[in-house]
């Protein structure tokens, strides 16, 4: 089977790390440095398919943990994938299930999230491993994976770096994720090592099953010509499945082995043409806030033989940019790197100067939920009680939909009174903004400007 997976460089920003590129994907391009929007159970929450194409998102990533849970990765698997599950024609990625292991294990009750500030006295933790710390939590690491209680019913579940990668087969995303194991920031050294040992020995076996499955696929896909009976027909008529399946040729070929004929004695089911599509799979660094972990976990994972590579962790404010950096300067140039939960205007900024080319996360259409909006001159609360008779736009010179049609004052009314519709709008915006601002980070490498668009961006986003 053709690998339809590649990365190409277009332009790199002078002395920095950053490009300018196109990721290939099954499901067609990723121009690169990119935003992910994250649809965790298989939807962006209050959002459609088509708002998403309409706001310039080019791909979206799923949750594996969540989907496996529910409906059900095998039947996800039997849909034909998640793409047809969801409708979602464009490139698609899931992650590993590993932050959730992090936010149902140590992280649990604490609320720490991916990205925080480790001078708030309650988040230091003692030198003892927190695994010993006796405090309650629904997931229990051990050396060959994770056993944790689904948050639905409390049911117990094991998943191992091979299974994560079976489930991740069965959503059939274009691009997954080698299971690994999250940290905070705020552990001690000797957790952090311990940790990134099994990270490390949970890549290299996410990687042999990955590669034991892709080549099934390609036994299957040598196979790829199927005698097709058309109905009411007695002529036999050979149908030649592709291995490599564009938008256009995917729907062509799934309307043909579903509805235009029958093979003898069988028809071609959504869960066989599902298992013609190839998929790349991106291993995880991990390493905390230490340099030494942070540089070792690169050059282990920099040296397998994956398609592209994560930044994971959760990440301390302070230096998450010196840490990205670490990391970067290490792994293969000519593979793609993907910053995992990362989403703040500044933060984006930071890490497409530092060499990341995707990134997602679940913060612009959370807060949009809440009310919250981004503007070109910093975040806005439509709840607050200056905007109940602001008849202004939500952002000046936007072009989204919501900037288009609707004011600030009708969006506060929308969330006052608790209107679904106003989730939607403020999240459409949000994800416009974000998608956008993205975007044009990536024309101006393109046009050698990027300096001079993010000191000018940051400059009117910080003045409030």
């Amino acid at each position: 089977m053709k690998k339809e997976f590649n990365f190409k460089i277009e332009k790199k920003i002078p002395n920095f790390l950053g490009r300018a590129g196109v990721i290939s994907t099954p499901h067609g391009d990723i121009l690169t440095p990119s935003f992910v929007v994250v649809g965790t159970k298989g939807t962006v929450k209050s959002v459609i398919p088509e708002q998403l194409i309409n706001n310039g998102v080019q791909v979206t990533l799923a949750n594996t943990y969540h989907l496996y849970l529910q409906p059900g990765d095998e039947l996800i698997k039997e849909a034909g994938g998640l793409h047809k599950f969801m409708n979602w024609k464009g490139p698609l990625m899931t992650d590993s299930g590993g932050f959730q292991v992090f936010s149902l294990g140590v992280a649990y009750g604490k609320e720490i999230s991916k990205v925080v500030t480790v001078t708030d006295p309650s988040l230091l933790i003692s030198e003892r491993s927190s695994v010993d710390d006796g405090a309650p939590r629904l997931a229990t690491i051990g050396n060959d994976g994770v056993s944790f209680r689904s948050h639905i019913d409390g049911s117990l579940h094991y998943i191992t770096p091979e299974k994560s990668i079976e489930i991740q087969h069965n959503l059939g995303a274009d691009i997954i994720f080698a299971f690994d194991e999250c940290t905070s920031p705020t552990e001690n050294n000797r957790y952090q090592e311990e940790a990134l040992s099994r990270t490390h020995a949970w890549a290299k076996r996410s990687l042999i099953k990955h590669k034991e499955l892709e080549n099934i696929k390609e036994d299957k896909a040598s196979q790829k010509i199927l005698e097709v009976q058309p109905l009411g027909e007695s002529e036999v008529v050979p149908l030649k499945i592709p291995a490599s399946i564009t938008e256009e040729s995917e729907d062509v070929a799934h309307s043909q082995v579903l509805g235009r004929g029958r093979t003898r004695g069988q028809t071609s089911s959504p869960e066989q043409h599902l298992q013609a599509l190839p998929q790349a799979l991106f291993g995880i660094v991990q390493g905390g806030r230490s340099e030494i972990l942070r540089k070792k976990s690169a050059e282990v994972i920099g040296s397998m033989d994956f398609d592209g590579f994560g930044i994971g962790g959760s990440f301390a404010k302070e230096d998450m940019s010196t840490a990205v950096k670490w990391v970067n300067e290490i792994l293969p140039e000519e593979k793609p790197r993907h910053l995992l939960g990362i989403g703040e205007p500044e933060d984006l900024f930071m890490g497409v100067e530092n060499g990341v080319d995707l990134f997602d996360c679940v913060g612009p259409t959370r807060i949009a939920r809440n009310g919250t909006m981004f503007t070109k001159n910093g975040k806005i609360n439509i709840l607050n009680a200056k905007f109940v008779k602001d008849f202004g736009l939500i952002d000046e010179g936007c072009e989204c939909y919501t900037c288009k049609s609707y004011t600030r004052a009708y969006m506060s009314h929308l969330f006052r009174a608790k209107e679904m519709i106003g989730a939607t709008l403020a999240s459409i915006h949000n994800i416009y903004f974000i998608t956008k601002l993205v975007a044009d980070m990536r024309q101006s490498i393109l046009d050698g400007t990027f300096v001079e668009y993010k000191n000018t961006f940051l400059q009117n986003y910080k003045s409030r």
